[in-house]
């Protein structure tokens, strides 16, 4: 039997900076900081909201998604990580993206986002009331960013 992904070393140091960013950003927890590290991570990856967060590369790529973020863009762990960010958004919705991740990384975090992406398979959704922010190390230098929301809803299929 192969471990789950959220018990790999570099899954639960990776889920220590997004929680420790979000607080650093926000002053709020995104979940309860009780338990060791690898408990931590196990309740970061199952979740009832949506979890997801890319790297730093000049076409950022998609570096950690939750069980719940899986299901919505409708992938696996495996393709989730091969996946550039940006692909999240339709074109035409990319470089209103692109706008809200440079203010994010000017101001460290940005809440109640609002904005549409699309799943592995097209299936079109808006997401409501996200937070986005830097993930940074514990240098304070930018790594990544992050974003979290619980509010979904998907949209007609187009013909």
């Amino acid at each position: 039997m192969v471990d789950p992904v959220w018990t790999e070393a570099s899954v639960v140091t990776w889920s220590q900076l997004l929680l420790d960013s979000y607080h650093r950003w926000t002053t709020r927890q995104l979940l309860p900081r009780d338990g060791t590290p690898v408990e931590q991570a196990r309740r970061l990856f199952s979740a009832s909201f949506v979890v997801v967060s890319h790297g730093t590369e000049a076409d950022p790529v998609l570096n950690y998604g939750n069980e719940v973020a899986l299901t919505l863009w409708e992938m696996t762990w495996e393709q989730f990580v091969r996946t550039p960010s940006r692909r999240t958004a339709e074109p035409a919705h990319q470089a209103e993206r692109a706008d809200l991740l440079r203010v994010v990384e000017e101001r460290g975090y940005w809440d109640q986002y609002r904005g549409i992406r699309i799943s592995a398979s097209g299936r079109r959704f808006v997401v409501e009331q996200a937070t986005v922010w830097n993930v940074v190390d514990m240098e304070g230098q930018r790594v990544g960013q992050a974003a979290a929301f619980s509010h979904w809803t998907m949209l007609p299929v187009q013909r």
